[in-house]
């Protein structure tokens, strides 16, 4: 097979549900660290959300607090920051790393205390990664898993990356839509990764689900000056 790179469309087109998704990798000339996180969702509860920038993280808000059935999976800080560390998450687990970062711990320590989402049946997987600024820039990625399809036992995969330009990795929650939903399966899928953040963040958009899809964020840091650029979507807005 050789070296080969799927683009993001290829990757998310015509597949009605890939759930959460996150991507890593570092731009085409090599200058950036970028990243994507998006969501979708099925029930009503799932989609009543809009992701928004506070500083350096973002947050998971609902649309309309009225409606809100259960917080305490779908409202969350799906990006935070901790000294030359980016943390990447679809769910609580965020804080769970940002926490072991501060006491000198690392991110394979802080997820070995965690599992998969207990939403049964589906068991939901917790998948995280995080971009490490420092010189050299690598990043991480990590699934925690099911591993009985009866929500008793946890099987937890982490991929370490030295980055290669133009290249990413894509690791999202679910194969496609299915009750249950059928687990993600083996490692991250390698991606192409441009220049241009907006041109990344508008081939995921457009080709996620138009009914299932309900927020994109994405980042681009400088790896020279630190310098940030970012692109977000959100289906609803006020």
């Amino acid at each position: 097979m050789g070296y080969v790179r799927k683009s993001m469309k290829r990757a998310v087109a015509n597949n009605p549900y890939v759930g959460r998704g996150i991507v890593i990798g570092k731009s085409s000339d090599g200058k950036r660290a970028m990243f994507a996180y998006f969501i979708m969702g099925r029930s009503e509860n799932s989609r009543n959300r809009v992701f928004v920038e506070k500083g350096e993280e973002v947050i998971i808000y609902p649309f309309d607090e009225s409606k809100v059935e259960d917080p305490s999976l779908i409202i969350y800080s799906p990006v935070k920051v901790v000294g030359k560390d980016v943390i990447v998450t679809n769910g609580d687990q965020t804080d769970t790393i940002e926490e072991a970062l501060k006491e000198g711990r690392d991110f394979r320590d802080a997820l070995r205390t965690r599992a998969f989402e207990p939403d049964v049946p589906n068991y939901t997987p917790r998948i995280s990664g995080i971009l490490h600024l420092d010189k050299p820039f690598t990043y991480e990625m990590s699934i925690l898993k099911s591993a009985d399809g009866k929500g008793k036992k946890c099987n937890r995969y982490t991929f370490e990356y030295e980055p290669v330009n133009g290249t990413g990795h894509f690791i999202h929650t679910y194969v496609t839509d299915g009750n249950p939903l059928p687990t993600f399966m083996g490692e991250p899928e390698r991606v192409l990764i441009p220049n241009d953040l907006k041109a990344f963040a508008d081939e995921i958009w457009t080709n996620l689900n138009e009914n299932n899809k309900i927020s994109l964020y994405c980042r681009a840091i400088n790896l020279k000056t630190g310098e940030t650029e970012s692109v977000m979507y959100n289906k609803h807005t006020k």
